[in-house]
């Protein structure tokens, strides 16, 4: 059974400064490790994580009651599942230590034979660790999970992981280690939107705004509904210049996410500009 949702870190940012100056890199949701399909549990296993998906939807608080529960009936490496529960649950409360600690125990659970379940669960202990600002060690245990899916002949997976050694890299001021990390996940993982616009938040930072365009332009055909994308395709364009494409994609933002904080944003980049020269109309 797979156990795939996506829970949001704290602090989802993207460019977060005036136009014209460089913003952070907006961080990427937390995603689930899956289990393998040809290491299913059996059916009443099943059930429990079909249980455990539905809670952690709902009430966060009743999934990590209900992965205690059955922590304490499961035995050997069946404790496993249960554990990544339990860390999720965690995490969607904002327990970043107690979801990180949850997270190794689990990948300490899964068998050796598993490198890439272990690699997964490793990669999401890092990713807790990075959201309770733990960034050093968050690395630490990235760079350890991202050896382990290459060692697993999982480079889509270790693509992933680079994904958010980048984003740790990035916290660290090892601008230049993050590049390369991002060339690694845009290689390995090249259908992830996420490495594209992080690689495009980046670039722009570095003032390459060449490779920032291009790595936007990709990242908006992965994620075209992605507000974030929007917001940086903007940053981009009134860089370059082109004040009349930064104001559409705003625009677009504003529209499609009304009232969050990524829309603010875009308003605030909006009235930056000032009013339209030439409204469309007219």
């Amino acid at each position: 059974m797979i156990l795939s949702i996506l829970l949001p870190l704290l602090a989802q940012v993207g460019p977060s400064v005036g136009v014209g100056a460089g913003g952070s890199l907006p961080q990427a949701p937390l995603e689930i490790p899956r289990k393998k399909t040809e290491a299913a549990a059996p059916t009443a296993s099943l059930s429990q994580a079909a249980q455990c998906r539905k809670l952690l939807a709902t009430s966060p608080i009743e999934a990590a009651d209900y992965a205690e529960t059955w922590l304490d009936s499961a035995k050997g490496f069946a404790r496993a599942e249960p554990g990544q529960c339990l860390g999720l649950a965690r995490a969607a409360q904002g327990q970043w230590d107690d979801a990180q600690a949850a997270f190794m125990a689990a990948r300490e659970l899964t068998p050796a034979s598993e490198p890439a379940n272990r690699a997964r669960l490793g990669g999401m202990a890092g990713n807790a660790l990075l959201a309770a600002g733990k960034t050093e060690a968050a690395l630490a245990l990235l760079d350890q999970a991202h050896g382990e899916a290459l060692g697993a002949g999982s480079p889509r997976l270790a693509g992933e992981i680079s994904i958010d050694r980048a984003r740790a890299l990035v916290a660290l001021k090892r601008d230049g280690d993050a590049a390369a990390a991002l060339a690694t996940a845009r290689t390995n993982a090249a259908e992830n939107g996420q490495g594209w616009l992080l690689s495009a938040t980046l670039s722009r930072r570095q003032g390459k705004l060449a490779e920032a365009q291009q790595q936007i332009q990709v990242a908006a055909q992965l994620l075209p509904l992605d507000p974030e994308v929007g917001l940086e395709a903007g940053v981009i364009a009134v860089l370059a210049g082109k004040d009349g494409a930064a104001r559409r994609s705003w625009l677009s933002v504003v529209k499609a996410a009304p009232g969050s904080e990524t829309a603010r944003t875009a308003q605030s980049y909006l009235d930056q500009l000032g009013p339209d020269p030439a409204p469309s109309g007219r």
